[in-house]
């Protein structure tokens, strides 16, 4: 079983695409040195990124279409 649920995570993202590419990117962060904002059992950056977004404690934003 996934935890966070998926559903929870899908609930704070707009698609599944841009929840890997969110959590991918706080992970990186993480593993740099970046302090969690939640406080979960695992050491692995990607399960704290997951657990950070499920708790809405990052927030994301799809960039504007079109390039310039």
């Amino acid at each position: 079983m996934i935890k966070p649920p998926l559903e929870a995570l899908l609930g704070r993202v707009e698609n599944k695409y841009a929840l890997v590419i969110v959590a991918a990117k706080r992970a990186r962060q993480l593993k740099e040195g970046a302090l969690p904002m939640v406080e979960v059992d695992s050491g692995n950056p990607v399960t704290v990124a997951l657990e950070e977004i499920a708790a809405g404690k990052i927030r994301f934003e799809m960039p504007k279409l079109g390039m310039k």
